[in-house]
């Protein structure tokens, strides 16, 4: 079953399948340092740490000491984290998998 959302474009679609022939981290810091702008890059990475942070029970002084993220940002990824479509929880599950096997 395809994923409905409103994201979903063919634009948004070929990005996805561009992102999915990267194969290692080196291949991921060339191809994201062309198509988005340091700030982009950092704004995105602080997410997945916020998230990262939210789901170990941090609390937002701590989150926001530790990442420089807003409250406002800790609290958007925390409603993405509990209304969202599970981005962030599949994700942080398959990174703490690899991290456990190694």
């Amino acid at each position: 079953m395809a994923y409905d959302s409103k994201l979903k474009d063919p634009f948004v679609d070929e990005l996805f399948r561009a992102i999915l022939t990267l194969k290692t981290e080196e291949d991921c810091y060339r191809f994201f340092e062309d198509i988005c702008t340091i700030a982009e890059l950092k704004a995105i990475a602080q997410r997945l740490a916020v998230a990262k942070m939210l789901q170990g029970n941090r609390t937002y002084t701590d989150i926001a000491e530790q990442t420089g993220a807003s409250t406002a940002t800790i609290s958007r990824v925390k409603r993405s984290l509990n209304y969202g479509a599970d981005g962030y929880k599949i994700v942080l599950d398959r990174m703490d998998g690899r991290e456990r096997e190694k």
